[in-house]
């Protein structure tokens, strides 16, 4: 994983294994800081609120870079799982997975749902990551729609 932008209880990350590979429009994903924090009916109102809004602008941003990066993202997903840490017998955190979808992937077929069998499978084994430079302009892009005046610390109460 490679930790490409932080917040105060936040880190945005690239996934080695994604479950959506590049070219079908990739996969970060957004992760608490305080890993004892197991879904979003543990957080304090202004963690959650810091989520939401970091989710809308990661996603925006992902969107955008990818499309700059050549990848034709139409659409942003996002999803709140945690069920697979069960399997290996730890305590899940939370944590959401963000996914690029593109038109015409075979891997990926939008706009059907994403498809997520149990990594044993075998399925994701040939799934390209996001890059480092995919990570510079989701993280660029990042920056420059947080100036924007609808995210504002102060509009969302976090000032």
């Amino acid at each position: 994983m490679a930790v490409f932008y932080e917040t105060k209880n936040f880190v945005v990350e690239s996934r080695e294994k994604p479950l959506v590979p590049r070219e079908a429009g990739g996969h970060i994903r957004i992760r608490i800081k305080d890993e004892t924090i197991t879904d979003r009916t543990k957080l304090e109102p202004k963690v959650a609120i810091e989520l939401m809004r970091l989710s809308m602008i990661v996603g925006e941003a992902f969107e955008k870079a990818m499309n700059i990066r050549g990848i034709k993202v139409i659409k942003i997903n996002y999803q709140d799982m945690g069920n697979w840490a069960w399997k290996d017998g730890i305590k899940p955190y939370l944590h959401y997975h963000i996914f690029g979808r593109v038109m015409g992937s075979k891997d990926q077929p939008f706009p059907d749902s994403v498809f997520l069998p149990d990594r044993k499978t075998g399925f994701y084994d040939n799934f390209a990551p996001v890059t480092e430079e995919d990570n510079k302009e989701i993280a660029k892009q990042i920056e420059i729609i947080s100036a924007e005046p609808k995210y504002q610390l102060d509009v969302w109460g976090l000032d």
